[in-house]
């Protein structure tokens, strides 16, 4: 009677195990235990008492890398650096708040000071931002970046474009090419993330200038403040922006409802765009980026304002507005990011990787099916504010920091 039982229960055993491997492993097939039950890297206690809209989507399952990795400080001599993109030759090219850019080598030997670029506010969190290089660079040499800008009507983000000189030594003909209006006697908020689509158009983010009178723009679709946007390399609308035929509407639009966007990355196996942004207190949000869609703020989020009261009515959802994959209460502030396209470190495929600053580690998030499965903390000994990560040539990442540094991070 036993033995006539287990013959017929133990392919149902079988196949009920086999299920569970299978939902355990992300699209790249590395293994992911989304039914761990490790701890939360986040132990603080949160802001808010909001709860999450669906399981997984805060306080992930923590995760830990098995590869052998360090992180090596290659110079710490950089001033406030703040974007960081590679060149062809396997190089950095490093933006500084002040308003002069840098080149890195990847043993951390530095360029003398690039000039030539337009003036910047560099007060509060302006300055200049975000960098990237034409997908043509190696035959024109063509640098995109943002900044922000002082205008008669007050501050704003603006991109510019031009040329590295042969000698590395100037920017020429630098050119503004967009701004980000209404303008806004404020230092805050300028979002300044910049990134090709793949198309040869560029995504840059923008935002909402922070201040109470500003904050609604983010959900006008007549302002360009709490933006992602989509342009052309001449600062034209994109072909196919979602907005293009609407005259109620900005046609560079691509999404809408941001607090301050200073994270922007392509996954490299889906071709999604993804974000971050800024939260109040609480509430920092990753999100996946659809064309024309609504992200909410600042009439749902799940942070409270510094002060302690409500942000608007107190609600996480509302119909129309989409809910972020992943949300931290209290903060980590994520800045630049990038996904780990690399072979160096497998089980870094496909894996988001965040520079935090009030958070001062690296996040590492595990994302399968479009939702976050495990979340580790890198380098969170060192102390530092990490403003931008990026991927290098040699499968191992690079990150600079508010302090000054350029990291490093990769297998041992």
């Amino acid at each position: 009677m036993y033995k006539l039982f287990f013959l017929l229960i133990a392919p149902l055993l079988i196949f009920a195990c086999g299920n569970k491997t299978a939902g355990n492993k992300t699209a790249d097939n590395n293994p992911v235990d989304t039914a761990s039950n490790n701890p939360p890297v986040e132990t603080k206690a949160p802001n808010s008492s909001y709860k999450p809209a669906f399981k997984g989507q805060t306080r992930a399952p923590g995760v830990k890398t098995t590869t052998p990795y360090e992180g090596k400080v290659l110079t710490d001599k950089l001033n406030s650096p703040w974007g960081i993109t590679q060149l062809p030759d396997g190089r950095f090219l490093i933006t500084q708040k002040e308003g002069t850019m840098r080149i890195a080598t990847n043993t951390g030997e530095l360029s003398e000071p690039i000039t030539g670029l337009p003036p910047v506010v560099n007060a509060g969190q302006g300055g200049l931002l975000g960098v990237t290089i034409d997908p043509q660079f190696e035959s024109n040499r063509m640098v995109y970046w943002a900044f922000s800008e002082k205008t008669p009507e007050g501050n704003l983000t603006a991109i510019a474009k031009g040329k590295l000189a042969a000698n590395e030594k100037q920017i020429e003909n630098a050119t503004v090419i967009y701004r980000a209006t209404p303008a806004y006697n404020g230092t805050l908020h300028y979002g300044g993330r910049i990134l090709f689509d793949g198309k040869g158009n560029l995504f840059i983010s923008t935002g909402e200038r922070s201040d109470l009178q500003t904050r609604p723009q983010a959900q006008l679709l007549n302002s360009a403040l709490g933006k992602v946007i989509r342009i052309t390399t001449d600062g034209k609308p994109a072909a196919g922006n979602p907005f293009l035929n609407r005259n109620d509407a900005r046609p560079e639009l691509y999404s809408y409802g941001h607090r301050n966007v200073q994270s922007l990355a392509i996954h490299p196996a889906t071709g999604d765009l993804w974000e971050a942004e800024f939260g109040p207190r609480g509430g920092d949000e990753v999100n996946r980026i659809e064309p024309g869609k609504n992200y909410g703020w600042a009439t749902i989020t799940y942070g409270i304002e510094y002060s302690g009261k409500k942000v608007g009515d107190g609600i996480t959802q509302h119909e129309g507005m989409e809910q972020p994959v992943y949300y931290w209460d209290p903060v980590v502030s994520p800045s630049g990011m990038t996904f780990y396209s690399g072979d160096s470190i497998p089980e870094w495929k496909n894996n988001l990787f965040i520079g935090a600053l009030s958070g001062t580690h690296i996040v590492r998030l595990v994302i399968d099916n479009n939702r976050v499965v495990g979340e580790e903390r890198l380098l969170a000994n060192e102390g530092q504010r990490f403003r931008a990560v990026t991927e290098g040539k040699d499968g191992a990442l690079y990150a600079v920091t508010d302090g000054g540094r350029l990291y490093r991070i990769g297998r041992k």
